[in-house]
């Protein structure tokens, strides 16, 4: 890009004439699709749901794996460059010279890109967790300057884009850290999958995982679900399992799920004697089968958006364990289903709360709790909200402002 910031020369995709019918034709567009993101499915429910309503929607992103949608037209720009960085640089060009061509009547990004009407932010401050978790010098690297130049061009205080975003802890970052105007700022319900079982089917459920893997029936089973095992805390949860009392860490057993090598954290688990104890499942369709077969989810994240797992656990009944710096921390307390450590975390405590929490006679009443508030509660709606928004954003009624 000859070294101009990314964000340039975008304004011609955002300068489209508000439509007056309220059928639309919509761009999707993000980095890159595979098949167990969450934002990436996301970005699917919601373009089903824009479909619904009668709007046309094509995808637009460099790469996709699995099954496309039926419906929903995806367009491929190509993934070219050798690192993130690159690639994204060459994603922002293709893009700036794809869009203009589809002649659509507006754009929502699922990434933090310039130019689009609406960006749905599944990503947590970048600034913040910089800030937070970085060296001093990190502000000085190429990686800083570039993804902060793409935070800074979709939220500073005077841009045009509104953003649909998902936690209200993020929110508050946001606007400190740019100042973004409250009316362009969307928070969105949960969005997960509304479940219902019953006592019968849970223990059916329990009693089948548990042997088809030879796990004992008083073993207790702590979960750990999610990629990106080294931002949703892996190692903090098996050097909880590894301090346990001997005779406690004998009967647990960390259940680890999700896409990514096991790599350091099974050499950290030998490292520390519990290689025997740890369980790596890979990524798995089924994970709602062991969130019902688990006594606890743990979940000590150092840095989370949301955190769709632990609503999740509720609907399952599932008592939870996890940090506050996870945007959908908040519900675990309200519901008063399992235990949040506070920032800043130290891991002696960490380990204190694992083992109260595996040895507390709370868990019958956190399940309750869990259950009750995940029936009284909101945490389904996101997708049909989200598209609600987008129509009122794109074509707000004559003589009001979006």
């Amino acid at each position: 890009m000859g070294g101009r910031s990314p964000q340039h020369n975008w304004h011609a995709f955002s300068s489209h004439p508000l439509l007056t019918s309220r059928k639309m034709k919509l761009g999707f567009v993000l980095f890159d699709y595979f098949p167990y993101g969450g934002l990436q499915r996301n970005c699917v429910a919601i373009a089903q749901e824009c479909r619904l309503r009668g709007h046309e929607v094509t995808i637009v992103t460099r790469s996709w794996q699995g099954p496309k949608p039926n419906d929903i037209p995806v367009v491929l720009l190509g993934k070219r460059g050798w690192t993130n960085l690159s690639r994204n640089r060459y994603f922002l060009r293709d893009l700036q010279a794809c869009l203009p061509q589809m002649k659509l009547d507006g754009f929502v990004g699922f990434n933090k890109i310039p130019g689009m009407d609406v960006c749905y932010i599944a990503d947590p401050c970048f600034r913040e967790k910089a800030n937070r978790l970085k060296p001093h010098w990190f502000r000085w690297t190429p990686r800083y300057r570039h993804f902060e130049s793409l935070e800074r061009a979709v939220f500073q205080a005077g841009k045009p884009t509104h953003l649909l975003l998902l936690s209200e802890t993020e929110q508050a970052h946001y606007q400190r850290y740019y100042g973004t105007e409250p009316r362009r700022l969307h928070l969105l319900p949960p969005g997960i999958a509304k479940r219902e079982y019953t006592e019968e089917t849970q223990a059916a459920t329990q009693a089948r995982i548990r042997a088809s893997f030879g796990w004992a029936k008083e073993e207790a089973i702590m979960l750990f679900v999610g990629s990106g095992f080294r931002t949703k805390g892996l190692d903090r949860a098996i050097r909880g399992l590894a301090s346990l009392p001997t005779s406690l860490r004998e009967r647990s057993r960390l259940v680890v799920i999700g896409r990514q090598g096991p790599g350091y954290f099974r050499l950290l688990s030998r490292a520390l004697g519990v290689a025997d104890r740890v369980s790596f499942l890979g990524g798995r369709d089924d994970v709602v089968d062991f969130l019902l077969s688990a006594d606890l989810l743990v979940h000590p994240a150092y840095s989370e958006n949301t955190g769709t797992v632990l609503l999740e656990a509720l609907t399952a009944g599932l008592p939870v364990m996890t940090t506050d710096v996870c945007g959908f921390a908040p519900h675990i307390q309200r519901a008063d289903a399992g235990l949040v450590i506070q920032s800043p975390f130290h891991q002696e405590e960490f380990n204190s709360k694992l083992r109260e929490a595996l040895l507390s006679d709370r868990h019958a009443q956190w399940r309750r709790n869990a259950l009750t508030y995940a029936g009284d509660h909101d945490l389904y709606s996101r997708h049909s909200k989200a598209a609600e928004l987008i129509e009122r954003i794109m074509q707000p009624p004559a003589g009001s402002t979006a």
